[in-house]
């Protein structure tokens, strides 16, 4: 089943001059899917997942999520989305120094309007999965930079959004703290989850059940099991 469908996608920007960040983008993401969206800097990849991420909209082209027009939605149904079908976990965590790692996870639900009782024990739950069970009163400097990534899964999956998006998630960690990540995102891929990855890493792909290359705009022709050969700096 199609959760994800786009068709001929373009995305131009107008600063003086215009400049074409995607180009006709075909791309079909099906529930369950675990997907890897590789290429080097100014290949489209930022805008791409901001797009997915109903962050942007597309000037030109379709983009269904879980069988909505995305691209005639308004600013309020967009952050409807953003808020109830869309998990982001980005490179920086981008977690509230301040707060307990549970007030963290809370934060969705409480932009949702969910009752306190109810946030708590489903930011609880989104811990436990994660394997943070013993850390929920802990503020950010406080744990590791894998700990806190994980923080940022559990609010990325408290909501239970339909799509988990992650943009370079293990950017900012070490090669130990990457690979639990990574073997996270598998449990929870492996449970049902449908995951897209925006990532310039090979090691982070290869994880993926499959991998898009995307250059200039466009997807290229570089099959999956070629990857190590494509030059993707960071």
């Amino acid at each position: 089943m199609s959760l994800l469908s786009m068709r001929g996608v373009r995305k131009t920007y107008s600063t003086g001059i215009s400049v074409e960040a995607l180009r006709g983008i075909d791309l079909e993401v099906n529930s369950g899917d675990y997907l890897a969206i590789m290429g080097p800097s100014g290949s489209g990849k930022s805008t791409l997942m901001h797009i997915i991420g109903c962050l942007d909209v597309p000037t030109g082209g379709s983009y269904y999520l879980d069988g909505e027009n995305v691209a005639e939605m308004d600013e309020t149904q967009l952050a409807e989305v953003r808020n109830h079908r869309v998990g982001f976990v980005f490179q920086q965590f981008n977690l509230l120094p301040s707060l307990t790692a549970v007030r963290n996870v809370e934060l969705p639900l409480l932009y949702a309007g969910v009752k306190r009782a109810q946030r708590r024990s489903r930011a609880l739950a989104a811990l436990e999965r994660v394997g943070l069970a013993d850390r929920v009163d802990h503020r950010p400097g406080e744990l590791s930079g894998g700990q806190q990534q994980r923080v940022a899964m559990a609010r990325a999956i408290v909501s239970d959004p339909a799509l988990l998006l992650a943009d370079e998630p293990t950017g900012a960690l070490d090669s130990v703290a990457s690979d639990d990540i990574l073997t996270l995102f598998q449990e929870l891929n492996d449970a049902g989850r449908t995951i897209v990855v925006i990532t310039h890493e090979a090691d982070v792909a290869k994880r993926a059940k499959r991998t898009m290359h995307l250059r200039d705009g466009k997807f290229s022709d570089v099959d999956a099991a070629d990857m190590e050969l494509v030059e993707v700096p960071a």
